[in-house]
Parts: structure tokens; C-alpha cells; sequence
């Protein structure tokens, strides 16, 4: 079976209740559970929560919550891998064959079936452990600079100060939307972020982390402005 993830905890201290707070219209995590549903690509869209108000917000908008999570899983220190391998291993308890594994994030209100099926097609049609979603850094990490201990500027790499942006490679990061996975790969806890990983380009404008209240609002000007002009 193909298996979607969606991990929520409870405990969000930054922005509290982040997960079900309502974001244009519609509880945060409700945009992750219905590109899921709309992608069908999954055999069963499933949310891991250790709180029972998040679960029923997830059940209310077609989300399964057959499960709750652990305690030890649920800090603030617990990981991805763990609560995805705990997920598997819960299905297979059940008599369940996963076979590959979606874990898309509650904050994802970007994400779109089409995101989904793409990576689902680099999984399948690669040699690969994993396949995420990724975008180019806007600014060349090259000439990034730091302010140092006595409030001075100093180049991270001061060798590329004379170089044109235009001559420095692209950098790329992690979207912090959707990790598709082997449920091998994800059973043995293999490294995501290695060559055994392959992305899936989404346009920077369609990337946005939402841990701070300013995040949020910038966040919802553009998803906004995404719906005005789609």
C-alpha cells in the first residue's frame, strides 16, 4: 500500500495550536490532508497526533486517525524518521504491507496534488531511497555574510567577494513540505538529505516556513494573492 503521513503534534510552543489553527478559511493541517485526498495517490491518508483535537479536526476534513501517537514520539526533539517508521510499524502490525510512504507536513498550505504525483513518479521511476521537495535559494550562498561578535561584517567566503553571482553555482534547500520514501528506507532510518535522495523543483514562491507569527502572515499574503490571480 501507498501510505501518506501527515505528523501533528500537539505541542507547537512558537505558534500555539499551529496545526489546527485557522489559516484562509480552513484549519492549517486541512490544506496538507486535501491535496492528499485530491492526489490519489494514496491508499490511506493518515495523520499521527498525540492530541485528540487535532485528530478530530484531521477526521472531520477525510483524514484516518487510526492511532494515536506515542508520548516518546511527540517532543520537541523526535524526529521525522521515527514518526513515520512508527507508522509503518503499526500497519504491519495490523497486517498491512506498506510498500512506500508520503510524509507531507501539516504546515504545507502550498502543496498541491500535482507536488504529490511528481514525487510519487521520481520515486517510482528512479533509483532512489527518497524523493523531496526542494527550492533554489534566492541569493547566492556564496557571498552570504555573518555579523561577528563585535557587531563587524565578515563574509562566510570571503575568496568569492570578486565573483560575479551569475559564475556561482545554485544552492538549493529543503521545501519542508512532502518526503516521499521506501518504507525500507524509512525502517532502517536512512539519511534523507544524501545521494540516494532526489528532488522535486518547486518554484520559490511556493515555499514558505511557517514557525513564527511573521511567517504566518507572510504566508497567508501569498497563498492570498496565489488564489486571486489562479
Amino acid at each position: 500500500m501507498k501510505l501518506a503521513v501527515i505528523p501533528a503534534r500537539g505541542g507547537s510552543k512558537r505558534i500555539p495550536r499551529k496545526n489546527i489553527k485557522q489559516f484562509c478559511g480552513k484549519p492549517m493541517i486541512a490544506w496538507s490532508i486535501e491535496a492528499a485526498l485530491q492526489s490519489r495517490c494514496f491508499d490511506q491518508v493518515v495523520v499521527s497526533t498525540d492530541d485528540a483535537e487535532i485528530a478530530d479536526v484531521a477526521r472531520q476534513h477525510g483524514a484516518d486517525v487510526p492511532f494515536m501517537r506515542p508520548a516518546e514520539l511527540s517532543d520537541d526533539h523526535t524526529g521525522t524518521i521515527p514518526v513515520i517508521r512508527h507508522a509503518i510499524e503499526w500497519f504491519t502490525l495490523q497486517g498491512r504491507t506498506v510498500e512506500q510512504v508520503c510524509c507531507l507536513y501539516a504546515t504545507a498550505p502550498f502543496v498541491t496534488a500535482e507536488d504529490l504525483n511528481r514525487g510519487m513518479q521520481v520515486l517510482q521511476g528512479n533509483d532512489c531511497d527518497y524523493a523531496f521537495s526542494v527550492t533554489s535559494y534566492a541569493f547566492p550562498i556564496q557571498r552570504a555574510i555573518r555579523i561577528n561578535g563585535q557587531g563587524r561584517v565578515e563574509m562566510f567566503n570571503p575568496e568569492y567577494f570578486n565573483t560575479r553571482s551569475q559564475d556561482l553555482e545554485g544552492a538549493f534547500h529543503d521545501a519542508g513540505q512532502f518526503y516521499w520514501g521506501g518504507a525500507d528506507a524509512w525502517l532502517q532510518g536512512k539519511q534523507i538529505f544524501s545521494p540516494d535522495a532526489l528532488p522535486v523543483m518547486l518554484q520559490r514562491h511556493r515555499v514558505q516556513d511557517i514557525d513564527t507569527p511573521e511567517d504566518w502572515m507572510r504566508a497567508e499574503w501569498l497563498f492570498k494573492a496565489m488564489m486571486q490571480e489562479g
